[in-house]
């Protein structure tokens, strides 16, 4: 892969998650019940957007960034950020029921890019780089099982994706 297409997928990935913590953003303003919860995803998931770029900063120009964190399709990448604003801008002036965003952010968290992170930070490292990666992101892993446990708890349906 060159440079040029890493840094193309690194940046679609950091969008993915700064695009993902803004809509996580408009789900605490507007259900305060759960806010404390959003809240928490809100900075992991700029966590993970800070990440992937210091990763452009300082590993892709020298050649380090470790290729498993980066999903392979620019095109895929570009979709899910172009349907992540559309909701963002959607629910900003019309807020789901707060069924609707629990279940709207499990599909995200089950998505392509989200997934493809996740899977780069729990899994095995073969690289310096990578292992740096999964130390900085330790504490932000599993939302997809924290937001099930958490909709268990305050008895929210979780409806078929």
């Amino acid at each position: 892969m060159t440079k040029n297409h890493m840094m193309q997928l690194a940046e679609e990935a950091a969008r993915l998650e700064y695009n993902i913590s803004k809509l996580y953003m408009v789900f605490r303003d507007t259900h305060p019940e759960d806010a404390d919860f959003w809240w928490k995803l809100v900075i992991e998931e700029s966590n993970h957007a800070a990440l992937i770029r210091s990763g452009i900063e300082y590993f892709i120009p020298a050649g380090l960034f470790p290729n498993e964190m980066l999903h392979s399709s620019l095109k895929e990448l570009q979709k899910a950020n172009k349907d992540l604003t559309s909701l963002h801008d959607r629910y900003k002036n019309s807020p789901p029921a707060r069924e609707t965003a629990f279940n709207l952010a499990l599909e995200i968290e089950i998505s392509i890019g989200e997934i493809h992170f996740q899977k780069a930070m729990a899994g095995s490292a073969d690289s310096k780089v990578l292992k740096l990666f999964q130390k900085l992101n330790q504490d932000d892993k599993d939302h997809e099982k924290r937001i099930r446990a958490y909709m268990t708890e305050k008895n929210i349906t979780e409806s078929p994706l």
